[in-house]
């Protein structure tokens, strides 16, 4: 302190009689008295580049100082004439201190937003004139033109995989949406940091901005775009303020269409530019609270900012600035080209079909500009878009894609990791295209290993579009159609015994399912079935089932078959795959689906046995199956899953969400059974005369299309409302899907 007060009476002819540090980021900060007088003091390390940052901001802020009705920290010159002093490799300079309240020390909810737009609207109309330099000026790590470059933060593992993953989420986002209009959008010296600990008011009023250490050349809708980031922070309809201060910026500095269309994404890209930089920061300083004071709200915010609909977002925003909005495909054209161009066989859901347009994570956006929370879509298991994913497959794109007449070496990292989740005598690994493959070929090593034709299969269980699946899958089966080759199974559904039967279910069902096997007057090569009947409506094999009917098949000479299509992966919490539940060990399993997140990837894992035998056969070839871009993509799937603890994270939130809709059922009659495991759930609606109640599942499949969450419906009599979100889906999330369900269920107009 002693230091300060000598520089300060020897270049500024100041006597001091108090000196107080403050905290920030870099560089440090004192307050400092003289009598009545207050002032501030910074100290920076002397470079070059720090002696030209000074002499920048000292011009952009008496500039910015002609700006009416507000006022800023221009610099106190020495009694030389300069803007800093330099003293043992430090450079001192002093700022006019402006006393007055903070706007973060006013709580959020009256923070003006009309005035804040004022604020911004008139800092950028002014720094048009401003003629100062800049190329000079190093690439600033809070100028949102670099966003880009904080790719490599996330590198270093500062963050929360969860976060980090968001964060990369809005980058790639960001290099669709914005990139490629950046030559186009206008340019000037901006702030760069209207941040709530930056703004000044008298407690109602702002009259002051500080801070522009931040300041650089940069698009000019920056500066509004970084207000909006910490003004929203906090707020329960964000939009809405966001729209009170781009009205208010409007009218001072006229906003053009482009600058609307990317208001979104750099919104976003600011919270990842602070979360990053403080996260970077805290690491280093963890001691700091004002290096982390806005971390929370900012990745609350970033989070919320997800379930919004960049779409209807940024229509909201051209709004409030009276700009023309975009013309949307209206969905009665859509239905006119489907009819026109795709079969009646191609089924829509919803009485009230969707239009998507984009996605993220567990939710969907319309191209009307709606949100949907998604509890249906168990092929996007990491999550829709995940930024991992399309990076590692786009990366792979851009290198090889050929197939597995070759080597190549993800071919072989991605078999030994996936085979490394199987029991050892699952050994051997067939790549194709999709889950309908997979049964197809695992039809077939079952036939040619036994040398025997029939397949037992489970009333109302779906293995797939192929014509060997359809043949197996009784879900799919018409009435007046014949498939002599499959053996049904009745369906072991606890819920049809009597209570006092329920606990013994899988022993009854199972010696059921064994007799019809023994009876059988044809020698079955093998039994397909799902640990959990997804079409069947969510039933889950009673325990003790697979591992009489399993003995039995063998005992016959056929194998077992295991379709993890659906609940693989982790997706039921308590284990990774579906058959691990039952004790058993299948001979084949196939899976598809969540394998490739949506892209087309399946699996046939077996037995070296099995193997051996089909290679005595026709070649097997796929054109596209284990191709490197596949393999590249089933390998994120993997490594998301386990960064992110997917699996642990399935069975917290499935139990939480099981939990939740059984308060429910306590309250509603109409929900006659709850059941599946971690996120993989059925609830089924029967009347008060315990018949099927198709209509009530109908009706609130549909409600809660309209209240924009989407499930589906199944099961033998379509009264089983399916949930199977995305994994990603959370706590919130389970709320906002058993609120709605409950306002609905009061509201059942079959009664």
């Amino acid at each position: 302190m002693e230091k300060i007060s000598q520089i300060l009476l020897e270049h500024y002819g100041l006597e001091l009689d108090a000196v107080k540090a403050l905290q920030g980021y870099e560089d440090k900060t004192y307050l400092i008295k003289s009598g009545r007088q207050a002032w501030i003091v910074k100290e920076h390390t002397s470079t070059r580049e720090m002696r030209y940052r000074i002499s920048f901001e000292s011009d952009f802020m008496r500039h910015m100082d002609r700006i009416k009705d507000y006022a800023f920290p221009i610099p106190i010159q020495t009694c030389s004439g300069s803007d800093y002093v330099e003293f043992n490799d430090k450079l001192y300079r002093v700022l006019r201190y402006l006393n007055g309240t903070f706007l973060g020390e006013l709580e959020p909810n009256i923070w003006p937003a009309t005035e804040l737009g004022n604020l911004l609207g008139r800092l950028a109309l002014h720094s048009k004139s401003f003629e100062g330099m800049c190329q000079d000026l190093n690439p600033s790590p809070w100028d949102l033109q670099h966003l880009c470059l904080h790719k490599a933060t996330l590198d270093e593992n500062y963050l929360s995989s969860k976060l980090e993953s968001r964060i990369r989420y809005f980058i790639q986002q960001y290099e669709i949406n914005v990139i490629p209009h950046a030559h186009r959008l206008p340019k000037a010296f901006i702030h760069n940091d209207a941040n709530e600990w930056n703004i000044l008011t008298n407690g109602q009023k702002i009259f002051g901005l500080i801070d522009f250490g931040d300041a650089c050349y940069s698009w000019t809708i920056n500066d509004l775009a970084v207000g909006l980031a910490y003004i929203l922070m906090q707020r329960s309809d964000p939009v809405s303020v966001a729209c009170e201060v781009i009205a208010a910026y409007h009218k001072v500095r006229p906003l053009d269409l482009l600058e609307m269309d990317v208001l979104y994404y750099l919104i976003a890209g600011r919270l990842c530019l602070s979360l990053c930089n403080s996260a970077k920061a805290l690491k280093e300083r963890p001691d700091s609270e004002y290096i982390g004071i806005s971390a929370k709200p900012a990745k609350s915010l970033l989070y919320h900012w997800l379930s919004l609909n960049p779409i209807e977002v940024t229509e909201a925003f051209k709004s409030a600035a009276g700009l023309s909005k975009t013309k949307h495909i209206v969905e009665t054209d859509v239905m006119i080209h489907r009819d026109r161009h795709f079969s009646k066989a191609l089924s829509l859901s919803y009485q009230q079909p969707i239009t998507m347009a984009k996605s993220a994570f567990q939710y969907m956006y319309g191209a009307d500009g709606t949100t949907y929370l998604d509890a249906y879509n168990n092929i996007m298991l990491v999550g829709h878009s995940h930024p991992y994913l399309t990076e590692m497959g786009s990366l792979a794109l851009k290198q090889l894609n050929t197939n597995t007449r070759y080597h190549f070496k993800n071919l072989y990292t991605y078999s030994e990791r996936l085979l490394g989740y199987f029991p050892k005598s699952l050994s051997k690994i067939f790549l194709v295209n999709s889950g309908s493959a997979a049964t197809d070929l695992a039809l077939r090593m079952a036939r040619h290993y036994t040398g025997q034709k029939h397949i037992a299969s489970l009333e109302y269980g779906y293995h797939g579009n192929t014509a060997s699946g359809i043949a197996v899958s009784h879900y799919k089966h018409r009435p007046g159609f014949t498939y002599p080759d499959t053996l049904i199974l009745p369906l072991p559904n606890a819920a049809l015994l009597r209570k006092d039967q329920q606990t013994n279910a899988g022993e009854i069902f199972g010696l059921i399912g064994a007799a019809k096997l023994a009876e059988s007057e044809h020698p079955i090569a093998g039994f397909i079935a799902e640990p959990i009947v997804g079409c069947g409506g969510q039933v889950p094999l009673p325990k003790g089932y697979l591992k009489i009917i399993y003995n039995q098949i063998r005992q016959l000479g056929g194998v077992c078959i295991s379709d993890e299509v659906q609940v693989g992966f982790g997706r039921l919490g308590s284990h990774f795959w579906g058959f691990e539940m039952h004790d058993v060990i299948p001979d084949i399993v196939i899976l598809g689906k969540p394998i490739g997140n949506g892209h087309p990837i399946g699996a046939v894992i077996c037995t070296d046995e099995i193997a051996a035998s089909f290679a005595e056969g026709p070649e097997f070839f796929s054109s596209f199956g284990g191709n490197p871009v596949s393999c590249a993509i089933g390998e994120a799937v993997l490594e998301i899953i386990e960064r992110e603890g997917l699996q642990t994270h399935a069975q917290n939130t499935g139990s939480y969400f099981k939990e939740q809709l059984k308060n429910l059922q306590h309250i509603f009659p109409h929900i006659s059974d709850i059941r599946g495991c971690g996120m993989f759930l059925g609830v089924e609606f029967s009347t008060a005369s315990k018949e099927p109640a198709t209509k009530w599942a109908q009706w609130l499949k549909n409600g809660l299309r309209d209240n924009n969450i989407l499930s589906g419906t199944d099961g033998p009599f379509d009264n089983v409302l399916k949930i199977k979100p995305p994994l990603p889906f959370d706590a919130s999330n389970v709320e906002e899907f058993t609120g709605k369900l409950h306002d609905l269920l009061k509201a059942v107009p079959y009664c």
